[in-house]
C-alpha cells in the first residue's frame, strides 16, 4: 500500500507493543479515499494486528445543533456499515475525547493511535490531552487538503498570491489516485454492541434547527452530487457561481465540512473535465470553469486551513491584518444609520430585504449561497455597534444554522468579508474604513434580486 509519508506526523514516539490500531475519526468522515484511515491500515497490516475506528460524540461542540448532529450522524451509519464490510469496526463514543479515549484505549490494549488532522483551536486542545494520557505512538495523517497543511507552508500565508505558487508547485507530488482500503484480514476479536447512533445523540443537550430535508447525508449521496455537478453545472461554473438565482454551485461544501467526500477525490474527477486539459488562459469554455472551480476547491478552501493553523485568532479581530485592525479601529465609533441586535439578525429583522432573505435562506436550508455570505457578513459589521460584535454575531449566526459551519473556510470567510483577510485596503468611507465594501445596488446590478427574494419565500416546505 503506496502513502506519501509526507501526509503523516508523528505527535507521540513510543513502542509499539502488540494490540489494535486504532483510527480517531473526527473531521474526515469517510470509509473511502481516506489517508488516515489507509495509513491507520498499513499499520496494521505490519503488525499483523487488528483494526477499529472510533468516534468521539461531543455535546455542545462550538454551538452546533440538531441539524449539524443529524446530518453528520446518518452519514456515521454510512460509514459503520462501509467499514463493516472492510471487517473493520466502527465505534461510536460519547463524551470528551480527553476522558474516553484514554480509557478505550486502556480497555482494548491498543498498541497505536491514528488521527486526522484539523487545525482549529478545540481539535488540537483534544489532541494535545488525549496524547498526554497515553503512552502508546500517536500520529496525525492530513486526510481532508490535498497538499498537506505543514508541507503546503510553514507560516500563515498573506493571500491567495502568496499561496497559489507553493500549492501548484506540490500538486503533482500530491494529487494522486487513492490505494483501495482492503478488507481487513486481522479480525476484532473483543465483543462489541450494535450502536444506536440517535439513542446515543439523545443524552446530548443540542439546541434544536430544523433539519435540512433537501440534502442527503454521507459517501454515496456526496459522490452522486459530484457527478450531477460535473454533468450539469460544471461547464457554466465561471459565469453562473455568482448568481444566487441561477442554482451553479457545487452544492459540496457540506460534504466537504463533514469530510464524507474528499477534496482530493472532487479533484481528480473534475480535473478530467473537460478531456483536453487548459490550466491557462484560452482554454474551452469548460477548461475555464473547471480551473474556476479548482482554484476554491484546493487554493481558496486549504488556504482556510493555513489561516486557522497558523493564526490561533481565527475567529476574532486579532486574527486580521494589522492595516484592517487599524482602519477598523480608527472608524469604530463612525456612525451606524443602522444598529440591530443579535436576534434581530437571527430573524431576519432588518430593513434590507435582500439581507433578511440571505438570512432565512440560511435559517430554512442550512446552506446560504456563497456570494450571498459576502454581502451577508459586510452588512453585520455595517450595522453593528462595533466589528468585535459583528464578528461575533456573525460566527453564532453560521455556525448555528450552516450545515458547513464551526469551519476553517467559515472563519476564514468572515475575516475576509469582516476584516480584510486575504484582501488588500479599498478605497476609505465610514463604518468600514479601507475594507472591501458591498452595497444592495451592486448586488442589483449582478443578479435579479426580486427573484432570488421570492425564491427563498417559497422554501418553507424544504426547512
Amino acid at each position: 500500500m503506496s502513502i506519501n509519508l509526507k501526509r503523516v506526523r508523528t505527535l507521540k514516539e513510543g513502542t509499539i507493543k502488540a494490540g489494535p490500531v486504532l483510527l480517531w475519526m473526527s473531521r474526515d468522515q469517510r470509509a473511502k479515499d481516506n489517508w488516515a484511515l489507509l495509513f491507520g491500515q498499513k499499520l496494521a497490516l505490519k503488525q499483523k494486528a487488528p483494526l477499529a475506528v472510533v468516534f468521539c460524540l461531543v455535546p455542545e461542540f462550538l454551538g452546533a445543533t440538531t441539524r449539524q448532529y443529524h446530518f453528520m450522524l446518518k452519514g456515521l451509519q454510512e460509514v459503520e456499515q462501509n467499514l463493516g464490510k472492510k471487517n473493520i469496526p466502527f465505534f461510536l463514543l460519547t463524551g470528551s475525547p480527553e476522558e474516553e479515549l484514554p480509557k478505550f484505549i486502556r480497555e482494548y490494549h491498543v498498541s497505536s493511535l491514528v488521527k486526522d488532522f484539523d487545525p482549529l483551536r478545540i481539535k488540537r486542545s483534544w489532541t494535545e490531552a488525549v496524547a498526554g494520557r497515553i503512552d502508546i505512538p500517536v500520529y496525525e495523517v492530513d486526510a481532508h487538503n490535498i497538499v498537506p497543511c505543514r508541507i503546503a507552508s510553514p507560516k500563515q500565508e498573506y493571500g491567495a498570491y502568496t499561496f497559489r505558487p507553493k500549492i501548484r508547485r506540490l500538486l503533482p507530488e500530491f494529487l494522486e489516485e487513492y490505494p483501495p482500503l482492503r478488507k481487513h484480514p486481522f479480525p476484532w476479536k473483543e465483543k462489541r454492541m450494535a450502536h444506536d447512533f440517535f439513542r446515543s445523540f439523545r443524552t446530548l443537550r443540542v439546541d434544536t434547527v430544523s433539519e435540512a430535508s433537501w440534502i442527503k447525508p454521507g459517501e454515496k449521496a456526496a459522490l452522486q452530487v459530484l457527478r450531477r455537478f460535473i454533468g450539469k453545472k460544471l461547464a457554466s461554473y465561471d459565469s453562473r457561481r455568482n448568481d444566487p438565482t441561477a442554482d451553479g454551485q457545487s452544492g459540496l461544501s457540506p460534504y466537504l465540512h463533514f469530510g464524507q467526500i474528499s477534496a482530493q477525490r472532487i479533484a481528480l474527477e473534475v480535473s478530467t473535465y473537460p478531456p483536453v486539459s487548459p490550466l491557462v488562459k484560452g482554454g474551452s469554455k469548460g477548461g475555464v470553469s473547471r480551473e474556476a472551480f479548482l482554484e476554491e476547491l484546493i487554493v481558496r478552501r486549504e488556504l482556510s486551513d493555513n489561516y486557522c493553523l497558523y493564526n490561533q485568532n481565527y475567529d476574532n479581530l486579532e486574527g486580521l491584518p494589522e492595516w484592517a485592525k487599524k482602519t477598523l479601529h480608527a472608524h469604530k465609533n463612525d456612525k451606524r444609520e443602522y444598529l440591530y441586535f443579535r436576534d434581530q439578525f437571527e430573524n431576519g429583522q432588518t430593513h434590507d430585504d435582500l439581507w433578511n432573505a440571505a438570512q432565512m435562506e440560511m435559517v430554512k436550508r442550512g446552506k446560504m449561497h456563497g456570494y450571498m455570505r459576502m454581502y451577508w457578513a459586510k452588512k453585520i459589521l455595517e450595522w453593528t455597534e462595533s466589528p468585535e460584535k459583528a464578528m461575533e454575531i456573525a460566527i453564532y449566526l453560521n455556525d448555528r444554522f450552516e450545515l458547513d459551519g464551526r469551519d476553517p473556510n467559515g472563519y476564514a470567510g468572515i475575516a475576509w468579508s469582516i476584516g480584510g483577510l486575504h484582501d488588500r485596503a479599498w478605497n476609505e468611507r465610514p463604518v468600514f474604513g479601507k475594507i472591501r465594501y458591498m452595497s444592495y445596488n451592486g448586488c442589483k446590478s449582478k443578479f435579479n434580486i426580486k427573484n432570488y427574494i421570492h425564491s427563498v419565500q417559497s422554501m418553507e416546505g424544504e426547512s
